[in-house]
């Protein structure tokens, strides 16, 4: 298999979550390279960022309305990036385990939508923020904030295991993160931190009324569906996906083994499948263990 091959079933076989990831690192390689071109050439350093990152003006949004969007994929050094898509992958990973690739994507990009409207908003109604110059969001927490909430919303007592606390429940994760984005935003980046709470609280919105069976959502998923097919991961990842969230029945066996083991056992047997999702992804599971998570799902 040659090296194009090989790139091309790395990308078909990529989920959704390392396509997003792949796609943030590559615009921001792109864009830093702009910036060195910019400097050899001595333009303006900024020349093409201001045309996508998101203005806290309504007037200058309207000469640029992709902003809304764009504005996500621009990060502003390594650390910005690094944070933005370690919590994606990680937080990705289990989204994953109880919803579909297209869902994640909704979440995300909804996300986005909401941390900037929140930014715009925030900026012309505090009188925090009057006399403020210039003001402009970039980076993709909103929506990372949107799928980290979301998931944690959807099974609050989900365990994750952290290097150096050990097992901590994952809804205590996505509240410390909250937390922080509150107690920063007089301190230091008022307006990236007001976005982050935009995207989380509509993370926490959509997966409670998700819950109860309504999909608030479901119009903007429909209309950005030509964009969503991007990123499809292929007919047999999308097809797996779906039977853990929407499998119609269980058979008797599977459901007696989801529901015989005691809580902290159960808990235990969820750690380790999801340990295994992510070293070797959704396919290396048997189909006993895609039958005990989405049994485990049904009862959260």
């Amino acid at each position: 298999m040659g090296t194009a091959d090989k790139f091309r079933y790395k990308l078909q076989t990529a989920t959704v979550v390392e396509k997003l990831i792949a796609l943030n690192v590559l615009i921001f390689i792109l864009f830093f390279f702009a910036k060195t071109i910019a400097f050899l050439f001595q333009w303006p350093s900024d020349f093409l960022l201001e045309w996508f990152v998101f203005p806290k003006e309504p007037g200058e949004y309207i000469l640029k309305p992709w902003s809304i969007i764009t504005y996500s994929f621009l990060h502003s050094g390594i650390w910005h990036i690094l944070s933005n898509m370690l919590i994606l992958y990680y937080a990705g990973i289990y989204f994953l385990t109880y919803f579909s690739p297209k869902k994640l994507l909704t979440f995300y990009f909804m996300g986005v939508i909401i941390g900037a409207l929140i930014y715009m908003l925030s900026y012309n109604l505090f009188p925090a923020f009057q006399g403020t110059g210039k003001s402009y969001l970039m980076g993709a927490s909103a929506g990372v904030m949107a799928v980290l909430v979301g998931i944690a919303t959807h099974v609050p007592n989900l365990k994750i295991r952290l290097l150096i606390l050990g097992s901590i429940k994952f809804w205590y994760i996505a509240a410390f993160l909250v937390l922080l984005d509150v107690i920063q935003i007089p301190i230091s980046n008022s307006g990236g931190h007001l976005a982050h709470l935009g995207g989380a609280l509509f993370g926490y919105i959509y997966a409670s009324q998700l819950g109860r069976g309504n999909d608030i959502a479901g119009g903007f998923e429909k209309a950005i569906g030509a964009f969503l097919s991007l990123f499809d991961s292929g007919k047999k990842n999308k097809s797996t996906m779906r039977t853990v969230y929407r499998k119609p029945a269980q058979s008797p066996t599977s459901t007696a083994r989801a529901t015989r083991f005691s809580k902290s056992e159960k808990q235990e047997k969820i750690d380790a499948i999801l340990d295994k999702i992510s070293k070797s992804g959704y396919d290396s599971l048997t189909k006993q263990e895609k039958d005990f998570l989405f049994q485990v799902s049904k009862e959260n």
